[in-house]
């Protein structure tokens, strides 16, 4: 798949706000700074086109971009970040929420964990929503640059052990500066968008 003209729609902070259309979307979603905008950024391959923040928790709102009017990317907002507000928290928990819910063009979930650590209980609470929902999922371990072989072997069985991962269950490792996993983040989509 070539990406031509990735555009930023709009940011949404609530149903009403969500861009009309009928193109399938695939949603990104994971704990504040485990990197999803540069997730996004690199599988689009712009820079600077879904923000990233030094600050972790940045993205409070649903931010859609289109992708060459084929399909929505759509950047969720980062949860389980320690430094807002209880009010906040479920501001943000409530927008995930409405969106997995209520939003009938969403067919994909690209689920993001950070490959240094275990997945924590947030990340597991996210994955039982989306298993719930029934929306089809890849689950991407970011930051794999930062590990040995060694530590990768061992941090897939933790994490496929935590959440309890099935043979059909998909799951890759990510690293946007070797671009580690892209091709199966492609792939993912791929098939959910034809």
């Amino acid at each position: 798949m070539k990406i031509i003209n990735p555009e930023f729609v709009k940011s949404a902070h609530t149903i009403e706000d969500y861009p009309y259309n009928h193109l399938p979307e695939i949603a990104f979603a994971g704990r504040s700074n485990v990197g999803k905008s540069t997730m996004i950024n690199t599988i689009l391959n712009r820079k600077g086109l879904a923000r990233t923040s030094s600050k972790p928790g940045h993205t409070r709102s649903i931010n859609f971009f289109d992708i060459d009017n084929k399909f929505y990317l759509v950047d969720l907002p980062g949860y389980g970040f320690a430094k807002v507000s209880e009010e906040e928290k479920e501001k943000w928990q409530g927008l995930i929420n409405d969106y997995l819910h209520y939003r009938e063009n969403l067919k994909g979930i690209v689920m993001i964990v950070d490959a240094r650590h275990k997945p924590t209980g947030q990340d597991k609470m996210m994955l039982n929503w989306i298993r719930e929902f029934r929306i089809p999922k890849i689950i991407a371990a970011t930051k794999a640059d930062k590990l040995s072989n060694n530590e990768k072997a061992k941090q897939k069985k933790v994490i496929l052990k935590t959440f309890g991962l099935t043979e059909e269950e998909r799951f890759t490792f990510f690293s946007a500066k070797t671009a580690e996993g892209k091709k199966d983040i492609f792939s993912f989509i791929n098939q959910i968008i034809k």
